[in-house]
């Protein structure tokens, strides 16, 4: 966000990012951002409170996320990318799966056409279950239940590539994916938002966010949509009711509480598959031998709503005790019930609650020793997660739910500490953190008990040099440690998941421009790793061994014309060490070796046409294998998907309408929707998909 001042007479807030002016104030947002004005600018926080991530357009220049203390991207010795609020504006994404389709590194699509969940790589590594966060928490999921995204909801993503766990405890390998929520701005924020589009599309967004006293201390955001939509497959909805308020509290200059909720009504299918065929045995009978999907769906719409309801409540402190110390707790409590119904050969019914609770207190200190300048954080980490999942199938009546006749249950308690010092000589940057998780597991399927206690360490260490030319090179390795919700084939709990990996990389951060450039090679191993795949027709888990090795380059930039930029290509070898004979040495199912990007974004900045937004986005995703024994006759070809948006601020053509825009944005243009095929079964890509909206903004 820009705060454009008109008349400069303005006093900044201790430690904040934005400005509160005495005099005419004018708030440059989104509809006017691209109309460059002789004016001064104050750049801010894109969330209007110093919050996670700082911004300029497209480019973030800080974030919390990668060492949860405020610490410029350039700076930060690991690799990682921003999806910033700009961003999210442009291309107007409608799931996590599509906000991530522009990062580098980034596998999105390995199931095709899927609403029920957001199932994405990254590096190679499935990342669904254990590396989505939110606002520096741990999303907890279950194994049927997982956290829905509304990304209307955000202020952005930050993405850390590699292990995090040395500070966050439980998380992924490949990297963790932090969701920002949107927060109370200092400056009144409102807008308001009717959309249209393919398969009968009907949306209705508001946001509104400001000041609720005079003397500025309370703050609030009120963001919520309701929809009624269908999809490509007439039995699969995209219905959904969503509301997050936010509350912030800011009695002075040093303390800052923020209260963040939200709940989440939305229905989408039980089965979103088209039936396989399969290959028969000598007998007649099929085998897990699939080779291709048909256009036949595999559910029955009569019988097919997954409802889901979610909730989650929780509160953000900071106080800053002197100049040294500054104590942070976050704390979330979440909820989430699901309704699955599904048909195959007979009616199928799941039904899954799960209850987490989350919390991380920590404590940021800076000193000096000598000509070392050091950021320390000490910090305790507290999670736990229930779940009870019920589940039922019968050949009965269309419409009549089948009885529940299993059910398992499990609760795990992790609890970490952990302590990261950021040290700072001269250009050198040396980052070093460790941390000591012990889990408790109690897992109870159909009446079969099975308990466990893992204790590990996890640790990272980075070291970077920045140049006074915005170069910055570094070496970075670290570890994980994954505790694994549900079972595994065979009925055992599964073991948790370890990994370990070296990078390199370089950052550029162009002089003169607001641009940057990144790229980095890294080496990933990962033990016990659960994937699922399908096995006679049914999808079941296993744990392998695996390694994955490769490349990233990235470059965003965001220019006073009226242009921004975003580009990345991706290199993953992604291979089995360990699951079967006939599988070492393979191709990890659906990653492929290559994965491009490009959108490109411009604004036009006078004549007839000022105000008019045209952009266009490339996304290429290269040829993959459709199983682990990595059989030509499922391979996936590579393919490219094309994208598009235009806008208008329709006050370019009469000043009365200021605050009016009118938007338009198309995905998978081209209607590319071939086979895809991920752990022996065969889907199609999402086709093409066009969303008209109008928006008021005050």
């Amino acid at each position: 966000m820009k705060v454009s001042v008109v008349k400069l007479s303005l006093t900044l807030l201790a430690s904040s990012a934005l400005v509160f002016v005495s005099t005419e104030v004018f708030a440059q947002t989104s509809e006017t951002r691209a109309i460059q004005l002789e004016e001064v600018t104050v750049e801010g926080s894109q969330t209007g409170q110093g919050g996670d991530i700082t911004a300029d357009g497209y480019v973030a220049t800080s974030t919390r996320s990668a060492t949860k203390t405020d610490t410029p991207v350039l700076e930060t010795p690991r690799s990682m990318s921003t999806v910033t609020q700009e961003q999210l504006e442009d291309r107007k994404p409608q799931t996590l799966l599509d906000a991530l389709s522009y990062t580098p590194g980034a596998r999105v699509g390995s199931y095709g056409f899927d609403p029920r969940y957001d199932a994405f790589t990254i590096r190679g590594i499935d990342v669904t279950y254990t590396g989505v966060f939110r606002d520096g928490l741990r999303q907890v999921n279950s194994p049927n239940g997982l956290f829905r995204l509304e990304p209307y909801g955000l202020d952005g993503i930050t993405v850390l590539r590699g292990p995090a766990a040395s500070i966050y405890g439980a998380s992924s390998t490949g990297g963790v994916v932090d969701l920002i929520s949107k927060r109370p701005t200092f400056l009144p924020f409102r807008e308001v938002e009717v959309q249209t589009g393919f398969y009968g599309r009907l949306q209705g967004n508001f946001d509104l966010s400001g000041p609720v006293n005079s003397d500025n201390t309370f703050f609030y955001r009120l963001t919520g949509l309701v929809r009624d939509a269908g999809t490509e497959i007439d039995a699969v909805k995209d219905d959904r009711i969503f509301i997050a308020p936010a509350f912030t509290w800011r009695p002075n200059d040093a303390t800052m509480l923020t209260i963040l909720g939200e709940y989440m009504d939305s229905t989408t299918g039980g089965t979103a598959a088209y039936i396989n065929n399969y290959a028969l045995d000598a007998a007649g009978n099929p085998t897990s031998l699939s080779i291709g999907a048909t256009r036949v769906f595999a559910g029955d719409k009569r019988y097919n709503d997954f409802r889901q309801k979610q909730g989650r409540i929780g509160y953000e402190f900071e106080h800053r005790l002197n100049d040294m110390f500054i104590l942070r707790q976050r704390t979330r409590f979440s909820a989430l019930g699901t309704n699955q119904e599904y048909f195959f050969a007979g009616s199928g019914l799941t039904r899954e609650n799960n209850w987490g609770i989350v919390s991380d207190t920590y404590l940021e200190s800076r000193l000096k020793t000598g000509a070392v300048d050091h950021t320390i954080l000490t910090g305790l980490d507290v999670s736990r997660l229930s779940y009870v999942s019920k589940q039922g199938f019968g050949v009965v009546p269309i419409g009549t739910d089948p009885v529940l006749s299993y059910r398992e249950d499990q609760t795990q308690t992790l609890t970490g500490i952990y302590i990261q010092d950021q040290l700072k000589w001269q250009n050198w940057r040396l980052t070093l953190s460790g941390r000591h998780d012990w889990l408790t597991s109690e897992f109870d399927s159909a009446g079969l008990e099975f308990d466990r206690d893992d204790t590990k360490f996890t640790g990272r260490a980075a070291l970077g040099y920045v140049t006074d030319f915005g170069l910055a090179p570094y070496v970075s390795w670290g570890t994980s440690f994954t505790p694994n919700p549900g079972t595994i084939l065979g009925g055992g709990v599964a073991e948790p998941t370890t990994g370990e990996q070296v990078e390199v990389g370089v950052k550029y951060d162009l002089p003169g421009l607001n641009a940057s450039l990144r790229a980095a090679v890294f080496d990933i191993h990962q033990d016990n790793v659960v994937v699922y795949q399908v096995v006679d027709g049914t999808n079941q888990q296993v744990q392998l061994d695996l390694r994955s090795q490769g490349f990233e380059l990235e470059g965003v930039a965001s220019l006073t014309e009226g242009l921004n930029i975003q580009a990345s290509y991706s290199y993953t070898d992604a291979r089995i060490e360990k699951l079967t004979p006939e599988t070492v040495g393979n191709r990890l199912t659906s990653v492929p070796y290559h994965l491009a990007s490009f959108w490109l974004d411009y604004t036009v900045q006078e004549g007839p046409a000022r105000g008019l937004g045209i952009a266009g986005g490339v996304r290429y995703v290269g040829s993959s294998f459709g199983d682990n024994l990595n059989r030509l006759v499922i391979e996936n070809d590579p393919r490219t998907y094309l994208d598009a948006a235009i806008r208008y601020d329709l006050e370019n053509i009469n000043p009365s309408l200021k605050g009016l825009r009118f938007q338009v944005n198309a995905t998978n243009l081209l209607d590319e929707d071939g086979q895809v095929c991920t752990s022996n079964y065969c889907y199609f890509d999402e086709g093409r998909k066009v969303i008209a909206g109008l928006r008021y903004r005050w």
